[in-house]
């Protein structure tokens, strides 16, 4: 034994075992799934991903505005070029990515494809090249790749998941959507103006670059894919259409998807021309927002716990709702407009993160695997599919009869869709199906039996 050695080694022995309590205290203040490296992957390649959407979503339109003089018709065209993928591509993506044992690589492609064609706008604007025409093409571009690769991911995230950690996964994907909401919204706007829209998009390109590298560094087992079969490509939607459950949320999900298009379609030309917002304070006020988002995604597992998820998915859709009604009440002076707007973004943010973690932590426990992509391209199509309709509505009726009144129709029409769910066996729910209450019986979700097996034939 050394000199010194002996009587070191206790306090050697002490720093490790301070060190050791040090990081079990981080380590359990830390959700199990980030401890595991394939999800903290993934994961973090859908935040970065998550954050570059925040700022193409003020940026694009800023583009159509300021460097192409776009109107509320032209606004509400670039908005549809990039939803209608959603409804014409998500039937056959589904059916083809069933088809597929290896959907993660579907998803890289993607990833690369939408950094080219979101990269390729500061190229045009910078040679002179630029023109509406050509950003609907991208627009759309990317729309339909976004539908393959979220087609894709619903597979990818059951692979990754547990079956009891549904609502912590859809938890803290979708939280991190919102903690990258605070910063994308505010980055966006900030970037706008220091760099001109354009060239803010890069940021963007750059986002879909690091989603791609994240998902080559994971290889989870995905669900074995499925044989084409006769019905195969309308299998998904027939099933939809015999769930109780399944028809009542897509039908609400699908009324104020339409309704919050038409919304928010027409809040960029609203706010910065009617309200006078600059874009920074814009991109601050969509930032502040998403803090509600961030609130209600750390919110929804204890609502869950308390009430159950069926009842908190029905909370989160008046949530949603309510607060969008002070976007046309907005007026006055400059400092009461920003705070109305904040209100508006902040509570409706609580409630559609409370709203979309309830809903797909419930109905991806219901879906079957082995039609897991195609029931999603189904639900694409129903909800998302009302999104382009929403958006030609929005800048046809902001052209015909002003911008504001058009707000009133879309907040007062979203507030409708929660009347599907009333009636539903939604609201009774209390556990994901397969979950066992400790606090007593769970209400059972009562389909057609043969509802799946058929649907499969």
């Amino acid at each position: 034994m050394k000199a010194g050695a002996g009587p070191a080694a206790p306090e050697a022995k002490g720093r490790e075992r301070a060190w050791a309590r040090g990081s079990a205290r981080i380590t359990g203040r830390v959700p199990e799934l980030l401890l595991r490296r394939p999800f903290r992957r993934y994961w973090t390649g859908q935040s970065v991903s998550l954050a570059g959407d925040q700022i193409s979503q003020i940026a694009l339109p800023l583009v159509a505005i300021l460097a192409l003089h776009a109107d509320a018709a032209g606004i509400g065209l670039l908005a549809t070029a990039q939803l209608l993928p959603a409804l014409l591509f998500s039937l056959p993506a589904g059916a083809w990515a069933d088809r597929r044992a290896r959907r993660r690589r579907a998803m890289i492609a993607t990833d690369l494809a939408r950094a080219l064609l979101i990269a390729s706008v500061p190229v045009a604007y910078a040679l002179g090249a630029l023109t509406l025409p050509y950003l609907y093409a991208v627009a759309f571009g990317v729309g339909a790749l976004t539908v393959v690769f979220d087609v894709c991911n619903t597979v990818l995230f059951v692979s990754l998941i547990p079956a009891e950690r549904y609502i912590e996964g859809n938890s803290l994907v979708n939280g991190s959507g919102a903690m990258a909401s605070v910063a994308g919204p505010g980055a966006g706007g900030l970037l706008v103006q220091l760099l001109t829209a354009p060239l803010a998009l890069l940021a963007d390109a750059l986002t879909y670059l690091a989603s791609a590298c994240c998902l080559a560094r994971i290889a989870p087992e995905e669900p074995p894919a499925t044989a084409a079969a006769k019905g195969h490509f309308m299998a998904g939607l027939r099933w939809v259409v015999r769930s109780r459950v399944m028809r009542a949320t897509f039908a609400a999900s699908a009324t104020v998807q339409f309704f919050s298009f038409i919304l928010q379609t027409l809040l960029v030309l609203y706010a910065t021309t009617e309200l006078g917002l600059s874009p920074g304070a814009l991109g601050l006020v969509l930032g502040a927002g998403a803090v509600g988002g961030l609130f209600g995604a750390v919110l929804t597992g204890r609502l869950v716990r308390r009430i159950g998820v069926g009842p908190a998915a029905v909370a989160g859709f008046v949530c949603f709702t309510v607060p969008l009604l002070l976007v046309p009440l907005a007026g006055g002076p400059y400092a009461l407009v920003l705070a109305t707007l904040f209100l508006a973004e902040f509570g409706s943010c609580v409630g559609a993160m409370v709203a979309d973690i309830s809903l797909g932590s419930l109905q991806t426990a219901l879906i079957p695997d082995a039609l897991r992509a195609r029931v999603n391209g189904a639900n694409r199509t129903l909800t998302h599919g009302t999104r382009p309709l929403g958006a030609l509505a929005g800048g046809a009726l902001g052209t015909a009869i002003g911008l504001r009144p058009t707000l009133w129709i879309a907040t007062l029409g979203a507030l409708l869709a929660v009347l599907w769910l009333l009636p539903s066996p939604v609201p009774r729910i209390r556990k994901l199906p397969g979950e066992v209450s400790s606090a007593g019986p769970v209400v059972p979700v009562r389909e057609d039996p043969s509802a799946a097996t058929s649907a499969q034939r």
